[in-house]
């Protein structure tokens, strides 16, 4: 049965272009959502398993803007890079070799394992204006408040990667673990919305190229967070964090505004790590008023 999309019709009135440009000897596939005429543009980087999808719901909300979003290499639409450890420095430096081609000069966001990659990427060169980090990874996962089922997720992640291909795959492509991952994200109590996030996580959560790449980016993602690359951001930065997110507590993400030179924390209340799904709307009215002071969400 098909689940309705509760930002449909906004992202309906949105011209939307699917691109496709070499990076690092893999094709990088990319969507521009509104106008190619617009003043302001806005790059902006997924979190892990997901796609580009995942950050249409924040798009939808922030009118004026040309938003570029690509699909990390090995998920979605995009290849791995090949013969690359997917590691962060690898991300990184595709990121700066993608936004030096398709958006140079443009904003950079990041959502969640995004923030990581946009912050590494931006601390090593990345040349850009301003910085948007949604859901920040500001701590380490281990030391989360759900810190217990992060270790589960790397025996998980282990497990997959050493078990036979055929095995492997199906247990890291399993419905009900990836049910299971999403019911323990969301924070809703609006059963519509919940079976929409929940749709969302098994269309493209399993999107992966294959398990090789998926290990590499979950201990990139479990490795390193921003607070290693805040102290080296120069431009104005905005933090948009959950006050229910049990990656990165509020306490932490408010640790890690005052570690960048030049940044500012918009908290949302009642929602956890999936502000892009569950409260869009208060983050693209955040990313709009700092993108642009004169633009509304």
């Amino acid at each position: 049965m098909s689940v309705p999309h509760p930002y449909a019709a906004r992202l309906a009135a949105l011209p939307v272009r699917r691109h496709e440009t070499e990076v690092l000897g893999s094709v990088t596939a990319w969507w521009e959502y509104g106008s190619a005429d617009s003043t302001t543009t806005i790059l902006a980087v997924h979190g892990f398993r997901g796609d580009h999808h995942g950050l249409e719901p924040i798009v939808a909300f922030v009118p004026g803007v040309r938003f570029v979003v690509p699909d990390l290499p090995g998920f979605g639409a995009t290849p791995p890079m090949p013969g690359t450890v997917h590691d962060l420095e690898a991300y990184a430096q595709w990121l700066r070799a993608f936004a030096a081609a398709v958006a140079p000069g443009a904003t950079i966001l990041g959502h969640s394992f995004g923030s990581i990659v946009a912050s590494a990427a931006v601390a090593s060169g990345l040349a850009a204006p301003r910085l948007i980090l949604i859901n920040p990874i500001g701590a380490p996962a281990l030391e989360g408040p759900r810190g217990v089922l992060t270790r589960l997720a790397v025996f998980y992640y282990r497990a997959g990667a050493a078990l036979p291909a055929r095995w492997g795959e199906a247990l890291l492509r399993n419905r009900l673990i990836v049910r299971a991952m999403s019911a323990s994200m969301a924070k809703t109590k609006d059963p519509d919305l919940r079976r929409f996030v929940h749709d969302q996580h098994d269309r493209y959560f399993s999107g992966f190229a294959d398990r090789d790449v998926l290990h590499d980016a979950f201990v990139a993602s479990v490795s390193h967070d921003v607070r290693a690359f805040a102290p080296k951001i120069h431009i104005p930065t905005l933090l948009v964090a959950a006050d229910r997110d049990d990656i990165t507590p509020i306490e932490a993400e408010r640790t890690l505004a005052t570690l960048f030179p030049d940044a500012s924390l918009v908290e949302i209340p009642d929602v956890g790590h999936l502000i892009h799904y569950e409260t869009p709307r208060a983050a693209a009215r955040a990313v709009a008023a700092f993108s642009d002071p004169a633009s509304g969400a």
